[in-house]
């Protein structure tokens, strides 16, 4: 081995090889690739896991973080995704203590030193997989592969692939998996010491790397499949079997057969009977806590899966093994959703894309009967184990076990990159032993090098802002309805709906089954005053989806705009129907009621917006105004405590309150919170105005002046603000003549 490994000797020199400046070589490297995005926003889908996860604020107990699932819903709904990763919704709550609250930085920063450790961490992994397990007589394990270990570890540090992982913050999940996962393989090889021929075991090192593994789960679904790694691994190396061996001698019935080295060894058996129980508990113990069911995922999230033909599903499935190997291969084109018509199903054999399969299943045959038929025992072991640690990762996205929710996710390729590294420095050496020009493959491996780290510095900027991330999917991925949604959705955002309007149709043109992006849109053409259009598209979004209580509620409130006033009453109930815990709605509602003098039922309404949720400043506001133009200043002033003591530094409340207090009389409690009220938004024209209000009744007419002049001076068209300052004017002149 220590040979085949001089091969590299041309591409990775002597000097760097010492343990420690490889590592900090491989450190160093990887933080150049992702630093870029030490500073950016919350992207795509980090706002919902993040930001709007309640799981993640103080006042949720720990012990729901083992009930919920990853975006803090409860796993025995029906909506739930059933990603159950309690250990990674724990690092970002304590992330967000550390930091002092939602500061995307700190995020970023535990992202981009994660994707470091682990590609330092994999300098050992790769060592132990290219040049086995041999230690020295004081115990000192060997690096017999010390150039490909390295080459392998900077091909994974600088793949382009990873930039979701490490500049999404929900990429943290797939990187605490991959470090737990890399722990326990490298703990399990302590159970596997040699320290003789027969080699021994360590029962603690088996059970503390099924629990790692365990840990690794918990963090994403893909960190149990490293139990699989561990036992091939140990039937490879430690059991030393020759599959092709020993296919031959059941073939032909040889009597040798009983006497593999693998079949007697006992430890072996022992080890691989821990393995199948620890992992078959944790999966039993991880099926019962997420409900036994699995997840509900519609057709645009994976089309291939809904395909009534198991060939068109074979066929399918099989293409977007290619799109992923691709991806691995040749990381140029990359974007962060490939679902929703991105990649068009393949619904016969004529479809030139199936030319694609064909390559990858002739790449993967070659590859497996080298790997199984090669006399060169290293160069089986290499490259089971490549094809190993790529694969059996890949595993629980590949659609064979269960449906998935994507139809291509880069994520998911964080960890089997790693054997397509290991893969790519065993062809890189191949290579070196078989030519002459062992310059040009040391320049070809640099270029890749370089080419590769440019890529990740440049994807990583796009990963900054959605702006950006939106936007340079467009080019990949021109058929998918999401991408354009979401381009329309950041434009809507910062105000520009007319290009935000253009976006929503073709995402509706693409996909017209996309609810979503008719929600949105009929929303925009509702505050452009196009409510016809805004009806139909709304109407059209609850035919499609009828528990669709967002779009219900939105519906409503067109009704309401259209004077349909029992159409809007009956869509806000069926909102609220699907949707028993909605605050927004209960809150139009009452403005329903309002507009029709309903008046206790409007209050009703805003009551229950209020309970739902306690800091609903305009459902407060609307209960104090309501009241006080009705006349029930008592309970208006209630009303108004009660909203201040919940919501104590909300100015539009103290502005209501202070009118109530006001009218009843308690002019110096009201003038102190039209002044707090003042300091917090002195720009406020009708701040000014209603306290120069309360101080022309209390007789403080030289005040009442000056904030009537504040008031015209930032609102001079203020007609009733006109037409006091005219009046207490007309009364200054007569105080002045009779004192004359």
């Amino acid at each position: 081995m220590a040979e085949w490994d001089a091969d590299l000797d041309h591409i990775i020199p002597s000097s760097i090889l010492p343990p420690l400046w490889a590592k900090l070589l491989v450190g160093f490297v990887s933080l150049v690739c992702f630093a870029r995005s030490y500073d950016g926003d919350f992207v795509f889908d980090d706002s919902e896991a993040i930001v709007n996860n309640k799981d993640l604020r103080a006042e949720t107990p720990l012990g729901d973080l083992w009930h919920h699932d990853f975006w803090g819903n409860q796993l025995s709904s029906n909506t739930s995704h059933k990603s159950y990763r309690p250990l990674t919704v724990l690092v970002f709550r304590m992330n967000c203590y550390l930091s002092g609250g939602f500061h995307p930085l700190s995020f970023h920063v535990v992202n981009i030193l994660l994707h470091s450790g682990i590609s330092i961490l994999l300098v050992d992994v790769f060592s132990v997989l290219f040049g086995g397990l041999q230690y020295t007589s004081k115990g000192r394990r060997l690096n017999l592969a010390p150039r490909s270990s390295l080459l392998a570890a900077l091909l994974f540090a600088v793949h382009p692939v990873h930039t979701e992982c490490v500049a999404a913050v929900v990429g943290c999940a797939d990187l605490l998996a991959a470090l737990f996962f890399l722990l326990s393989f490298l703990g399990y090889c302590k159970a596997l010491r040699e320290t003789n021929k027969e080699g021994t075991q360590s029962t603690f090192w088996v059970l503390l790397s099924i629990l790692l593994g365990a840990v690794a789960m918990l963090c994403k679904e893909q960190g149990i499949t490293v139990l699989g790694l561990n036992a091939v691994f140990d039937i490879l190396v430690i059991g030393k079997l020759n599959v092709l061996e020993l296919v031959r001698k059941v073939l032909h019935k040889d009597r040798s057969l009983e006497n593999t080295g693998v079949l007697r060894t006992e430890g072996l058996l022992f080890r691989m009977s821990l393995l199948a129980l620890g992992g078959t508990g944790v999966l039993y113990v991880r099926w019962k806590i997420m409900g036994t069911g699995p997840p509900a995922f519609t057709e645009v999230d994976n089309p291939a899966s809904f395909a009534s033909s198991m060939l068109v599903r074979a066929i399918n499935y099989n293409y977007y093994y290619s799109l992923n190997a691709w991806l691995l291969l040749c990381p140029w084109w990359l974007c962060f959703d490939w679902s929703m018509g991105c990649i068009p199903l393949i619904k016969s054999v004529g479809d030139w894309r199936v030319i694609a399969l064909a390559a990858l299943w002739f790449c993967l045959i070659g590859l497996i009967c080298q790997a199984l038929c090669s006399e060169d025992s290293h160069k089986r072991r290499i490259l089971t184990l490549g094809l190993g640690l790529l694969i059996i990762p890949f595993l629980p996205a590949s659609n064979l076990f269960f449906r998935v929710g994507f139809v291509v996710a880069e994520r998911v390729l964080y960890l089997p990159s790693a054997g397509y590294c290991m893969l790519l420095t065993f062809g890189f050496g191949v290579l070196s032993k078989h030519t002459k020009k062992k310059k040009l493959i040391a320049a070809f491996v640099l270029g890749i090098l370089f080419i590769n780290t440019l890529r990740c510095v440049i994807r990583s900027g796009e990963w900054r802002n959605e702006e950006q991330l939106f936007r340079s999917a467009l080019s990949v991925c021109p058929l998918n309805a999401k991408v354009h949604y979401n381009v329309g959705k950041n434009l809507a955002d910062k105000g520009n709906q007319t290009a935000a309007i253009r976006y929503y149709r073709e995402a509706v043109r693409l996909n017209p089954k996309y609810v979503h992006a008719m929600n949105n849109l009929g929303n925009i053409l509702k505050e452009r005053n196009e409510l016809q259009e805004a009806e139909e598209l709304l109407s059209l979004a609850v035919q499609i989806q009828p528990d669709f209580a967002a779009a219900w509620m939105n519906l409503g409130i067109v009704q309401n705009s259209l004077k349909r006033f029992q159409a809007a009453e009956q869509s806000y109930r069926t909102a609220i129907k699907h949707r028993r815990k909605y605050p927004d709605c209960y809150y139009n509602l009452g403005r329903l009621y309002a507009d029709l003098n309903r008046h206790v039922d409007a209050l009703n309404a805003w009551r229950n917006a209020t309970v739902l949720k306690p800091e609903h400043s305009l459902a407060w506001n609307n209960m104090i105004i309501l009241l006080d133009n009705t006349g029930n200043l008592a309970q208006a002033e209630a009303v108004g405590r009660e909203a201040l003591e919940l919501i104590p530094n909300d100015h539009s409340l103290m502005f209501s309150l202070a009118n109530v207090l006001g009218k009843s009389q308690k002019y110096k409690e009201s003038e102190a919170l039209f002044l707090k009220a003042i300091k917090a938004h002195p720009n406020t024209a009708s701040y000014h105005g209603n306290l120069a209000v309360l101080y022309h009744r209390w007789g403080h007419l030289d005040l009442a002046k000056k904030h009537y002049e504040i008031s015209l001076r930032l609102d001079p068209m203020a007609s009733g603000t006109k037409e006091n300052y005219g009046l207490l004017r007309r009364k200054l002149e007569q105080m002045q003549k009779k004192n004359v």
